[in-house]
């Protein structure tokens, strides 16, 4: 303590107390000091700048490290043309590699493949009930159970009634047939065409001897058929227990697919698969209706006609329906041949008109109705995409291909639609 109080009074003696160092004050352009700005008491956060207080939304721009937007299309658009050409040329090829892998394990699989993807016909049109009852308090399992108990039981009933009729009538059918190919032919030979009939003889001839052939080649293979009866009922289990699950399960599976997809394309999977989903049911649905519009229409008609064998004639109607363009025409072609057989010339040319008047009614007024804009395919698509799958899988290949030859337009058209809007689209300047 005594040290210190010496020290203060030392200072005290030497002279008046330091005052702290004065910085230099700032000076203007004319060399006077200038006046210190005051400074601001720390704002409040709803004082702040708006460019401050705001948070940058991320859409306002790329972030550090990320592309712009529209960087990868400018530099695709400035490609040169071969560029472009050579890169569509390869996504072609691996496309048809892609399909044709598909097409290998599909025909290898072919027992699970084709029961999974029939199914989806059926629940197409099964769908809107179901969600009807789920809708009215139906747990999803049971309303999935009712419907698919509800659809076999109408099929027997409609196959119970059908069966003994129609099957009771195939053979005067088969023998109807013969004799209407027989006058017609006569008619040609004979008639004001004077056509002669070797190339269609030909033709029949061709046909009969690959029946024949075939039949014994079935003949020589009784152990496959049993094989093949048990695929065919390991097929129909495993299609109803897919029915089942699509019906109960449906957006959940369909959210499962779609989550398969990288993240930015399950919005365009998401958008392509409704657009399929919608183009098979409104397919089936208005398929279903046509073919009982036409067979009711064709086989009311034939009665008044008195041909015989009306109701198989008008089943047969009915599941030509289910082809479009070639199933009404072979149909139709069958109905004459009979009426030809059965009543003469006068009648089948009255069955002639029926059918194309009933064919008139349904292009222009039943099919745009009730089909609307599900298939926009152009007749010669329809005709080549029938080929195509009878082709590949026969009948069953006829029926696939049409619904699958529309749900591919529909998705084509939603990417060339898309795509505009995402080049045009305008981009935030932040």
């Amino acid at each position: 303590m005594r040290l210190r109080h010496a020290i203060l009074g030392s200072r005290q003696r030497g002279g008046v107390a330091r005052e702290p160092a004065q910085l230099p004050q700032p000076v203007d352009a004319a060399g006077e000091p200038s006046q210190p700005q005051p400074v601001d008491a720390p704002r409040e956060p709803s004082q702040l700048p708006q460019h401050a207080a705001a948070t940058p939304e991320p859409s306002q721009g790329p972030q550090p490290g990320e592309a712009a937007p529209d960087a990868g299309r400018r530099h695709r658009s400035d490609r040169h043309p071969v560029v472009r050409l050579g890169s569509f040329a390869w996504a072609l090829v691996g496309v048809l590699a892609l399909s044709v892998a598909v097409a290998f394990v599909v025909g290898q699989l072919s027992i699970v493949c084709i029961p999974l993807v029939l199914a989806l016909f059926p629940a197409a049109v099964l769908a809107p009930p179901a969600t009807a009852l789920k809708r009215r308090g139906f747990p999803d399992a049971a309303a999935a159970l009712v419907t698919l108990l509800g659809f076999i039981a109408l099929m027997a009933l409609v196959f119970r009634l059908l069966t003994p009729s129609v099957a009771g009538q195939l053979e005067d059918l088969s023998a109807s047939l013969e004799e209407g190919y027989a006058q017609a032919r006569r008619f040609l030979e004979s008639g004001p065409l004077g056509l002669d009939p070797v190339p269609v003889d030909d033709v029949i001839e061709n046909a009969r001897d690959r029946l024949a052939s075939e039949g014994q080649e079935l003949g020589t293979r009784a152990l496959e058929a049993g094989i093949v009866v048990l695929e065919g009922f390991t097929g129909l289990v495993l299609g109803l227990f897919a029915l089942f699950f699509y019906l109960k399960d449906g957006p959940k599976i369909a959210a499962w697919v779609r989550d398969l997809f990288p993240r930015r394309f399950r919005g365009d999977a998401h958008e392509i698969g409704d657009r399929v989903w919608f183009t098979i049911g409104a397919y089936i649905r208005g398929l279903l209706v046509i073919g009982l519009v036409d067979a009711t229409a064709i086989g009311v008609g034939l009665v008044l006609l008195r041909v015989p064998l009306a109701l198989p004639l008008a089943v047969l109607v009915f599941f030509g329906a289910l082809f479009p363009i070639v199933g009404a025409f072979l149909a139709g072609t069958v109905a004459v041949l009979v009426a030809l057989a059965t009543q003469g010339l006068p009648t089948a040319v009255a069955v002639l008109v029926l059918i194309v008047v009933v064919q008139q009614v349904e292009g222009h007024i039943l099919a745009p109705v009730l089909l609307g804009r599900a298939t926009e395919l152009h007749p010669l698509a329809v005709i080549s995409a029938l080929t195509a799958g009878a082709i590949l899988l026969g009948v069953l290949g006829a029926f696939l291909s049409v619904p699958v030859a529309a749900s591919a337009a529909r998705a084509v058209g939603y990417l060339r639609d898309r795509t505009p809007d995402r080049v045009e689209a305008p981009t935030s300047s932040g």
